[in-house]
């Protein structure tokens, strides 16, 4: 067993991070401990429970990260996730003189919080394509406590080459979409046998890895800009088709539509090169 303090440049809001992800039914969140545990791997991919308890504040903000084994990988996992080498400083003095300054303001501290892993992220979004959130979650739910494993009370998503080994009908079995169940087992099954390789996506530029995903069946622009906000971290992203992002500046704004692309793409200038924030800011707005 291991254990090891980590302090963080402030501002930074856990107990909102706390929130956003309780509301995934996988996640392992105990909002009264100020506690999550992460379902992580080590680099054989074995299964490995690392907890993360807030001991700070916004303004000091502080942690207790404990584990079983792997210390060293498992911390360097934790801080890609949380962020927590990247101060949000910089972030928020460049937004306070936008027409975003009143949510920035409001929201002050929230960061960019990633999914524990690329392949996890991937087949999230592939599954919550064109659903409402709440049968996403369900639909999501079955698959990871079907083909996923449990360790220490916490959920694991599947891995690859688990998924790539099944039949389509083992998916309708859970409500899936014959296309979903094609999507999802596809390109699981691309992975496993190295035709996409998800290790190598960090090492490319965002317009490298849209021309390199959207080539494959089922996975658009929508879940590709997800794909780099929440399993990639990129800071310069902004999903203009997302609903929840247009709800969000037709309110801001006090529109009596939603904005149009166009509308969109003029007001956001302004909000480079931080349209990632722009877009989690306004997502925190209405939800």
């Amino acid at each position: 067993m291991w254990k090891e303090t980590v302090s963080v440049t402030p501002p930074y809001h856990f107990d909102r991070v706390l929130d956003r992800l309780s509301l995934d039914p996988l996640n392992a969140v105990n909002l009264d401990k100020r506690e999550v545990k992460l379902p992580l791997r080590n680099q054989n991919k074995e299964p490995r429970v690392v907890a993360v308890q807030a001991t700070g504040t916004a303004e000091a903000p502080a942690f207790a990260v404990s584990g079983i084994d792997d210390r060293d990988d498992m911390i360097k996992e934790v801080k890609r996730i949380f962020r927590w080498e990247e101060s949000l400083q910089p972030v928020l003095d460049h937004f306070s003189q936008s027409s975003l300054s009143s949510i920035f303001e409001e929201h002050a501290g929230t960061p960019l919080v990633l999914d524990f892993h690329l392949y996890h992220c991937l087949m999230k979004c592939i599954i919550h394509q064109q659903l409402n959130l709440s049968f996403a979650y369900t639909l999501t739910e079955r698959f990871v406590h079907t083909f996923g494993e449990q360790k220490d009370g916490v959920w694991f998503y599947p891995l690859p080459e688990t998924i790539a080994q099944l039949d389509y009908n083992d998916l309708r079995e859970l409500q899936f979409s014959m296309r979903k169940a094609e999507y999802v087992i596809d390109t699981s099954r691309m992975i496993a046998d190295g035709r996409l390789d998800l290790d190598e996506l960090d090492q490319l530029s965002d317009e490298d890895i849209m021309e390199k995903l959207v080539k494959i069946r089922g996975i658009g622009p929508w879940t590709v800009q997800n794909v780099l906000l929440f399993g990639l971290g990129r800071p310069n992203l902004f999903p203009a088709a997302d609903i929840g992002i247009q709800n969000a500046i037709k309110r801001h704004f006090g529109l009596n539509d939603k904005p149009t692309k166009e509308q969109m793409l003029e007001m956001s200038k302004e909000w480079h090169p931080y349209l990632s924030y722009a877009s989690l800011y306004l997502w925190r707005s209405i939800e």
